[in-house]
C-alpha cells in the first residue's frame, strides 16, 4: 500500500462502514426482538431502493419525496412480512424461521425482477457532487452525507429504544418473550414493530447505497457485508453494530488499496475481505466483540 494514501483509504472506509452499520442495525434489531437472523435483509434493502427509483422516475416525484414514500412502503412491507410469513412460525424450530427468511429473500428477488426488471438504474443526485477536501484527503460529499444520515438514524433509534413506551416494550420482549406476555405486553405487535423498523433501516441504507452505486439487483449482495459486521460486534449489541460496520468498511477499503498484480486484483480482494474477516471472527470469538454468552441450566 502507498502509505501516503492510507488516510484516504481509512476515511473512505469509515464513511462506507457507517452505511454497513445502519444495515447491521436492522439485523440486530430483528435478532434481539425475535431471535430470528434475517437472511432477507439485503433483499429488503434492494426492494426499498427500487421503490424509491420508481417514485422518482415513473411518478416524477422529487428524489427526497420519493425517499420518504419508500420509507412508508417499507413500514407496510415489514408489517406484512411479519404478519404473513413469520407470525405463524412463533414457537417453531429455529430452522423453520431461517428457511422462511431464505425463501422470503428469493420471493423479494423474483418480485423485484417481475415488477421493475433486472436492468440497472440510477437515482438523481441527492447531494452536491463537489468533493470535500481535508488536506490530502478527498471525500465524496454524498458519502459524507450518507454517513451523517446513518449516524443520525442510530441516534434516533437509541432514543426510541431507551425512552419511549414501545422501545421499552421491545427491550422487555427481547429479554424474555413469555415474561413479557405475562405482564400484558403484546409480543406479536412488538415483533411487527421490529420488522417494520428493520425494513425502514434497510430501505434507508438501500437508497443511500443506490445513490452512489446505482439501483440494481446486486444491492442485496452488497448488503451481505453487514453480516460480518453483526457477527463481529455481537448479534444482540447495538453498539457492536456500529463498531462492526465501521471495522468492515475500513478493512474493505484498506485491502482494496493493497498493491497487487492483475491476476490477484481480478479476484476482487476487497470484495472477499469482509467474509475472510467473518471467518476469523467465528474462529476466535464466535459470540462477537460485545456479544453475550448465555449459559442455560440443565
Amino acid at each position: 500500500m502507498n502509505w501516503d494514501l492510507f488516510p484516504q483509504f481509512l476515511a473512505t472506509g469509515l464513511l462506507t462502514g457507517g452505511i454497513y452499520s445502519l444495515i447491521a442495525l436492522g439485523l440486530v434489531l430483528i435478532y434481539k426482538s425475535s431471535r430470528v437472523f434475517n437472511f432477507a435483509q439485503g433483499h429488503m434493502l434492494m426492494v426499498g431502493a427500487f421503490v424509491a427509483w420508481w417514485f422518482t422516475e415513473e411518478q416524477g416525484w422529487n428524489v427526497w419525496l420519493s425517499f420518504a414514500a419508500a420509507i412508508v412502503v417499507a413500514v407496510v412491507m415489514g408489517l406484512l412480512i411479519e404478519r404473513l410469513a413469520l407470525r405463524a412460525l412463533i414457537g417453531q424450530p429455529i430452522l423453520a424461521t431461517i428457511m422462511m427468511t431464505l425463501g422470503l429473500s428469493q420471493v423479494l428477488q423474483g418480485s423485484t425482477i417481475i415488477g421493475f426488471g433486472a436492468m440497472q438504474r440510477s437515482l438523481p443526485a441527492m447531494f452536491p457532487l463537489q468533493p470535500i477536501i481535508l488536506g490530502d484527503v478527498r471525500l465524496k460529499t454524498n458519502l459524507v452525507m450518507a454517513f451523517g444520515i446513518a449516524m443520525l438514524g442510530f441516534v434516533l433509534f437509541v432514543i426510541f429504544f431507551r425512552f419511549t413506551r414501545w422501545g421499552l416494550a421491545m427491550r422487555a420482549a427481547a429479554e424474555d418473550h413469555q415474561l413479557a406476555q405475562s405482564v400484558g405486553l403484546r409480543v406479536p405487535r412488538i415483533f411487527g414493530l421490529a420488522w417494520a423498523i428493520a425494513s425502514v433501516v434497510a430501505t434507508v441504507g438501500g437508497v443511500l447505497l443506490a445513490s452512489m452505486s446505482g439501483v440494481e439487483l446486486n444491492l442485496s449482495i452488497i448488503a451481505l457485508k453487514a453480516f460480518p459486521a453483526v457477527l463481529f460486534g455481537g448479534l444482540e449489541s447495538i453498539p457492536g453494530a456500529i463498531v462492526g460496520g465501521l471495522t468492515v468498511g475500513v478493512i474493505e477499503n484498506l485491502v482494496g488499496g493493497l498493491p497487487a498484480d492483475a491476476a490477484i486484483r481480478s479476484l476482487h480482494l476487497a470484495d472477499i475481505a469482509p467474509y475472510v474477516f467473518m471467518l476469523i471472527v467465528l474462529w476466535f470469538r464466535p459470540d462477537g466483540l460485545f456479544g453475550l454468552k448465555r449459559i442455560e441450566r440443565i
